[in-house]
């Protein structure tokens, strides 16, 4: 009688058993793992809405700026703080001024270089977040901020430097109630009169004084440009030091300024002049892709 081969064995019952057994606990955890992890999602998604709300209503009253001047704001508080960690005294110049008061086309350098689409945003500018991000991603590294004015001021006037995801949430709420309770000169009357514009200075007309000695009415084209130029690092970037990337920055800012018609030709041509004789060197024969040095895209 032939034997039979041993592929040919029916298994044992201890086998089929086990098998079985392994089967049934792959579909357990299977059944339980998808279930589990949309239950933590959905948790995790509960506690941010809870944490938002809770920090909205926390939120400190922004209507009275409606008619009131901040005395102070959270960004001088922490610099004067740093400056007595340091041993030394804090400095603060600041001049409350009008919008009228300041030369327009200072302001539209303002706005070009810190958030071309101020009057087309409500708050939060999504569209330069789309672009900053497409950039980071296209250079494999964190490219230029994407922070509209609105959320400056709010960083400004409530909030510190640090980096945190949680101040960031704070800046967002607070950018957003900013929009709702202020009309956008009032919002843009405020920044530029608590902005920081070098160790102790703050508001454009203390910076126009501190910088070039002259008022903000009186500022010329290249210095407004030199001022919004400051911005992005104004205890750096400072004109008396005559930095190359203040240069270039504030030569691009001047040329969007003609693109988009604030300025006239010869305007554009006079202020790149006066930014070459102040910077001590050779007129540039072009400008400076507008990306290279972080402007937001034009409105």
């Amino acid at each position: 009688m032939a034997s039979r081969t041993p592929s040919a064995r029916a298994p044992s019952p201890r086998t089929q058993k086990t098998k079985q057994l392994t089967s049934g606990a792959r579909r357990v955890v299977g059944k339980r793992s998808g279930p589990g992890w949309g239950r933590w999602a959905l948790g995790g998604w509960l506690l941010l809405v809870l944490w938002l709300s809770i920090e909205y209503v926390r939120l400190p009253d922004v209507s009275t700026l409606l008619t009131q001047n901040p005395r102070t704001t959270a960004l001088m508080d922490q610099r004067a703080e740093e400056a007595s960690e340091a041993g030394r005294k804090p400095r603060v110049r600041q001049a409350w001024v009008s919008l009228g008061a300041v030369a327009p086309h200072v302001m539209d350098a303002v706005l070009t270089s810190e958030d071309a689409r101020f009057y087309r945003h409500e708050g939060v500018d999504w569209t330069e977040v789309e672009n900053a991000l497409e950039q980071s991603v296209r250079e494999a590294r964190l490219g230029r901020g994407a922070s509209t004015l609105t959320q400056q001021l709010a960083k400004n006037l409530y909030l510190s430097t640090d980096r945190s995801l949680l101040r960031k949430g704070k800046e967002l709420l607070l950018a957003r109630r900013l929009e709702d309770h202020l009309s956008k000169q009032r919002i843009l009357a405020l920044y530029v009169n608590v902005v920081e514009w070098g160790e102790g200075v703050y508001g454009i007309e203390a910076a126009a004084r501190e910088h070039f000695g002259i008022s903000a009415r009186a500022l010329s084209v290249a210095q407004g440009a030199m001022l919004a130029a400051m911005l992005p690092a104004p205890r750096r970037w400072l004109p008396a030091q005559r930095p190359e990337a203040l240069r270039t920055r504030a030569g691009v800012i001047i040329g969007r300024l003609e693109r988009e018609g604030r300025i006239s030709g010869a305007q554009a041509r006079e202020a790149q002049a006066e930014l070459s004789r102040y910077f001590g060197v050779p007129p540039a024969p072009g400008l400076v892709a507008e990306a290279s040095v972080g402007l937001p895209a034009g409105s």
